[in-house]
């Protein structure tokens, strides 16, 4: 019995240390969201990203590219609000079966969120920051304003930042005439745009577009509705 006790007291001072090191990783998340809002607002950031002359507003851009992003990065993009919880628990399922950090269950929201305010670097704080930023963007902004600052501030590979300059310096066009195909192979890009943007790495962009067009098959879309 004495074993037996001190057995639960090992395990109640383990789940009294995990909730308190949680409570720690979000307090410390809470303050760099709010360090980084108060530096520079929400509605100032995204009018500075708006300011920039190659800003395109969505009118403007090929509904193909914008289908075959969201159905990419974040199918259920128009059901959820910040986060996914399907979405992550699906990725942490996969992780595990995996043993790999192969998928990382952010929302588009989220990415907009990480490239308005944040760095790459992977930390759990970052991520708790990152998802406080992205509940007031959907508090401010509808899906679709949501979705016009994601195709113009995502890294696109090769220099490029936003659907323009991808348009423009991968197929010589303007973002509006992007066919079928040319939309797959940009939507490939931004899971990994060194490796998947069609200058630096050709065979890796045909085989990731191959996946691109294989989702937008699963998802029932085609050149015919797409637009």
């Amino acid at each position: 019995m004495a074993k037996h006790g001190c057995l639960k007291k090992i395990f109640i001072a383990l789940i009294v240390l995990g909730l308190f090191s949680v409570a720690i990783l979000f307090g410390v998340g809470y303050t760099g969201y709010k360090s980084a809002i108060t530096t520079t607002p929400l509605p100032i950031k995204i009018a500075e990203v708006q300011s920039d002359e190659d800003y395109l507003p969505v009118e403007e851009i090929s509904p193909y590219f914008l289908k075959d992003i969201v159905a990419v990065e974040d199918k259920r993009f128009y059901e959820h609000s910040a986060i996914d919880i399907i979405g992550l628990v699906r990725a942490v399922a996969t992780n595990i079966a995996n043993q790999s950090l192969t998928e990382g269950g952010s929302t588009i929201t989220q990415q907009v969120a990480k490239n308005l305010y944040f760095t790459n670097a992977k930390s759990f704080t970052r991520k708790i920051a990152e998802v406080f930023v992205a509940h007031d963007l959907e508090k401010a902004y509808t899906k679709d304003e949501i979705l016009e600052i994601y195709t113009n501030i995502i890294y696109m590979g090769h220099g490029c930042y936003g659907i323009k300059e991808a348009s423009n310096t991968y197929f010589h066009t303007e973002p509006i005439n992007l066919t079928f195909a040319e939309a797959a192979v940009l939507a490939g890009i931004p899971q990994a745009p060194s490796r998947y943007n069609p200058i630096d790495d050709p065979e890796k962009s045909a085989q990731r577009t191959q996946g691109v067009l294989n989702i937008l098959k699963e998802n029932g879309i085609t050149e015919s509705n797409g637009e």
